[in-house]
């Protein structure tokens, strides 16, 4: 009977992982969709000069924090729905320096919900890098674009 118990809590709790998982993967995705849209609008041509390219990444940069931000409130509304913390700050401290893989161990979930914290940090590992792929990308980009007006002699 308890192991019954323990198996329907440990199949509830990997549902709920996977779907916390699934609203932090859209969450991104529309987030990401919504940059590169504005980008490829704003910017047909990539920035050359310094201060353009750092106030653009600048933004970027904010961008993607601002829906990191909103990933990790998902999960630290979960945790403080489920009251698994005293309080609201607790929820979304914890869920914080989980998803940034921090992991400063002051806090901890309760025992039916602790495999939710190596899930949440797994997600946050991979949106983050999701972020530097486009970061990556965004300054391969202003890069190349520069290489080929050196190349051709079109640039400044």
């Amino acid at each position: 009977m308890q192991n019954d118990r323990l198996v329907l809590t440990m199949l509830s709790t990997i549902l709920i992982a996977s779907a916390l998982v699934a609203i932090t993967v859209a969450v991104h995705a529309v987030g990401l969709a919504v940059m590169l849209r504005v980008l490829l609008r704003s910017h047909e041509a990539p920035p050359a000069r310094a201060w353009p390219i750092a106030w653009l990444l600048i933004r970027i940069a904010w961008s993607l924090i601002m829906m990191h931000l909103l990933e990790i409130a998902v999960w630290g509304l979960f945790y403080f729905w489920q009251g698994c913390f005293p309080d609201a700050e607790a929820a979304f401290y914890f869920s914080g320096v989980t998803y940034a893989t921090i992991g400063y161990g002051d806090l901890v979930l309760p025992a039916p919900w602790r495999m939710l914290g190596p899930v949440e940090g797994l997600a946050g590992i991979l949106m983050c890098g999701l972020s530097a792929g486009l970061f990556f990308a965004v300054v391969d980009r202003i890069y190349a674009s520069r290489f080929r007006q050196n190349r051709t002699g079109d640039g400044p």
